[in-house]
């Protein structure tokens, strides 16, 4: 049942918790891929001194968990459309926290990249399946709202991550920093356990079966307009992380500064992802949504644009320049995100886990290639690294013109003289876009 904007799809589950609460913790639950990542690059010069390697097998930490994350996220939505949302993130949640212990116990390269896999496996349980609680309790412009303040919460990570690291290290050795990261777990399973209501009614769940999930999953992915969606979310977050990939040879390298100085980067990236998410919530429901998306995608193609022509006109690069197109690719990411993500979430609203797991899967994997080839390839030059994000967001604008182009076909489809349509008492996202 389509509900209106303002209604709660799911009151009884929704009226157990204080809205700023449960903001607090679905906010919290995707916070762990960007800790789990970024908390340690200000350790890796320290990490390929003591385990004996050089950047590059550094740089596979982030892809080996990456890989590892994207395969997994096949399943967590879909465990969770069959055995509820609970019960997955709480599993989720405190397996992190052992394969967290691992990586701090893990003696060798080797034995680390096999632990950081095991931890992949394990981290996306809470952002996945906490996105498809978001869409369980509301519809619409709430929807929107309601995301967009995840958004602005989880934002604070990206900037926080690498400055705790780094704070961590300075005390602590890398090894600590995997020890916080357990005991963040930890944390997320005590909150999950008091705070977070059950949203997937047993009744509308599908059956526990190999054999159904794997159905659901793969009618998802052979959906063109799910597929459209998710490509385009993809590679416009994609051009992002290859920033975010890069911040030890844009930092260190680039601006020839310290383990501590990550801040000068993800500070920026945060303020402006926060301010996007700010007008997200603030403009649901005033200005239509393809505005955002448009808008969101231009901003960060302006950012690209600059920066190719600053690295050509200067000869060593400097703040605040050199940050700017990495704020313009946040700024562009906070404001098409939330839209593309209800948008993508309402296509199937029955598989709605499906649709989740299938497009945090196509992202991890956007992001494993951006980690472990794309960013080690071109992160040595500021321009080219600016020009192959830029490319990025501008593929993702092409394919959400393509999509959008198509359900406005459709719908003038629905309205032939032979065609009942039914009305629909709310428009959803993806009738704004």
């Amino acid at each position: 049942m389509t509900l209106t904007d303002d209604a709660p799809r799911e009151a009884p589950a929704r009226s157990r918790v204080p809205q700023l609460r449960l903001v607090l913790v679905l906010a919290a639950l995707t916070m762990v891929g960007p800790f789990t990542i970024d908390a340690i690059f200000p350790a890796f010069e320290v990490m390929t001194r003591e385990l004996g390697v050089d950047t590059v097998a550094m740089q596979q930490t982030v892809s080996v968990y990456l890989v590892a994350f994207a395969v997994a996220s096949l399943f967590h939505g879909s465990l969770s459309d069959a055995l509820g949302r609970r019960p997955v993130i709480l599993v989720g949640c405190a397996a992190y926290a052992v394969t967290s212990a691992f990586c701090a116990l893990a003696p060798s390269m080797p034995l680390l990249l096999c632990a950081r896999g095991a931890q992949g496996l394990v981290a996306g349980a809470g952002m996945i399946v906490g996105r498809t609680v978001v869409r369980d309790l509301f519809d619409g412009a709430q929807a929107q709202r309601f995301m967009s303040h995840i958004s602005m919460i989880f934002a604070i990570a990206p900037a926080l991550a690498p400055i705790v690291g780094g704070w961590v290290l300075g005390w602590g050795s890398w090894r600590t920093i995997f020890w916080v990261l357990a005991a963040y777990g930890v944390a997320l399973v005590v909150l999950t356990a008091t705070s977070l209501p059950e949203t997937h009614p047993a009744d509308e769940r599908v059956p526990f079966r190999p054999r159904p999930l794997l159905a659901s999953f793969t009618s998802a992915a052979g959906d063109g307009a799910v597929l459209r969606l998710s490509a385009a979310i993809a590679l416009n977050f994609g051009a992002l992380f290859l920033y975010i990939s890069s911040a030890p040879a844009i930092v260190v390298d680039h601006l020839g500064l310290g383990e501590r100085d990550f801040g000068v980067l993800f500070v920026p990236l945060v303020v402006t992802m926060m301010l996007g998410s700010f007008l997200t919530g603030r403009l649901a429901g005033r200005v239509r949504q393809g505005v955002f998306v448009l808008v969101g995608f231009l901003v960060a193609l302006a950012g690209g644009v600059f920066a190719v022509a600053y690295q050509a006109l200067v000869d060593v690069p400097a703040l605040p320049w050199t940050v700017l197109p990495v704020a313009a690719a946040s700024l562009g990411v906070s404001l098409v995100f939330p839209i593309l993500t209800i948008a993508l979430l309402d296509l199937r609203p029955r598989e709605r886990g499906a649709v989740s797991s299938f497009q945090s899967f196509l992202s991890t994997c956007v992001n494993a290639l951006v980690a472990g080839a794309v960013s080690p390839l071109v992160s040595g030059s500021l321009t080219t690294l600016a020009v192959v994000a830029g490319s990025m967001t501008l593929s993702a604008l092409v394919l959400w013109s393509w999509h959008r182009r198509r359900m406005r076909a459709r719908a003038g489809a629905a309205t032939a003289p032979d065609v009942v349509v039914v009305p629909s008492p709310a428009p959803e996202p993806i009738d704004q876009l």
